[in-house]
């Protein structure tokens, strides 16, 4: 089994309102719980906005996002997968429950 990583990509706008938002987690934790019982699930976490993040590059410490975009990471889960097939099942039923968000999936060495 390998592990991959589901990135979620969200736009650099204000999250949606708790009415919103509140059902589509409520659906993502069903899916978290799914993957739990599948043996698949091993980790995930939401991050803070990026203006909260410090970049550190040669002992230089910077306020703020590494890279500027419209978009930035809000999000990851840590899956393990027998292989990349079944580690893309995960993350399009993640999509579909996140869309329009993008979800990236990409092995862990």
């Amino acid at each position: 089994m390998r592990q991959y990583l589901l990135s979620v990509y969200q736009p650099d706008t204000d999250p949606p309102p708790p009415e919103v938002l509140g059902p589509i987690m409520a659906r993502l934790g069903e899916l978290n719980e799914e993957m739990k019982q599948a043996g698949a699930w091993v980790f995930a976490a939401g991050l803070h906005p990026p203006h909260t993040a410090t970049v550190i590059r040669d002992g230089v410490l910077t306020d703020g996002p590494f890279a500027e975009g419209k978009e930035h990471l809000g999000g990851f889960t840590l899956i393990t997968a027998p292989d990349l097939d079944a580690a893309l099942a995960w993350g399009a039923r993640m999509s579909a429950i996140l869309t329009p968000l993008a979800i990236e999936v990409r092995p862990v060495v």
